[in-house]
């Protein structure tokens, strides 16, 4: 009999955010596939779970390299919860190819839902939250970024969904310019360390805050949402 794989969200700032079911999954499970074997270490140990010995790393760079020996482990009749350094795995973190492989092999998948950032950001930006669209994080480079946003304003006139994007700190202000460049002086909100001691909401318009950050320092990871029903 085949093992279990669990998607197990984790908190994205506050570790009072963990959920009981999340908690108990931890504690029964034999092996736990985590980006950061010490950060995941630092949160078993402050819910008080002791089995360290049975971490797997799993992160974008060895993730195919470690399906393979994490759907033995599951094949062979024993348990395991998949998380990522913070939120729900799969959502801009590495987690869908193992789940779908898993499911491919009859493998049985079951998520315990916590933590997610860009639903948190959502439901507190203050903006329509009936239809929203997730681009996690842009692309790297200018011109795919900006054609995607281009497609994505396009796409939208019609849906009107709430954009919601992460971004990190080094690159939010090179992001603030092609939002600017593709939809104008649009207005938006910034969510910054989300659940954190220092979480922040900042609504205004992308030349006002591309002027802010491009002379202070960037602190924290940012969501990006902004809304074609109110520009």
């Amino acid at each position: 009999m085949f093992g279990t794989l669990f998607i197990v969200a984790t908190p994205i700032g506050n570790l009072q955010d963990i959920t009981l079911r999340a908690i108990n999954i931890l504690k029964k499970v034999n092996y736990i596939a985590c980006e950061d074997t010490r950060k995941t270490g630092t949160l078993l140990k402050s819910l008080g779970i002791e089995n360290h010995h049975m971490l797997v790393s799993y992160y974008e760079q060895v993730e195919m390299a470690r399906i393979p020996n994490i759907l033995n482990i599951l094949k062979n009749g024993q348990d395991l919860a998949l998380i990522s350094d913070s939120g729900t795995p799969g959502i801009s973190d590495p987690g869908f190819r193992l789940v779908r492989l898993a499911l491919e092999e009859g493998i049985n998948v079951i998520s315990i839902p916590g933590p997610s950032a860009v639903v948190s950001a959502l439901v507190s930006s203050g903006l329509p939250t009936d239809k929203f669209i997730f681009l996690g994080f842009l692309p790297k480079k200018e011109g795919k970024r900006l054609k995607l946003l281009r497609n994505l304003k396009e796409a939208n006139s019609n849906l009107e969904a709430t954009a919601v994007i992460y971004e990190a700190p080094h690159k939010l202000v090179k992001t603030l310019k092609s939002l600017q460049e593709v939809f104008g002086n649009l207005e938006i909100t910034l969510m910054r360390e989300l659940t954190k001691i220092h979480e922040e909401r900042i609504n205004d318009n992308v030349e006002n805050l591309k002027k802010k950050y491009e002379t202070e320092a960037v602190r924290g990871e940012f969501v990006i949402l902004f809304s074609p029903k109110i520009l």
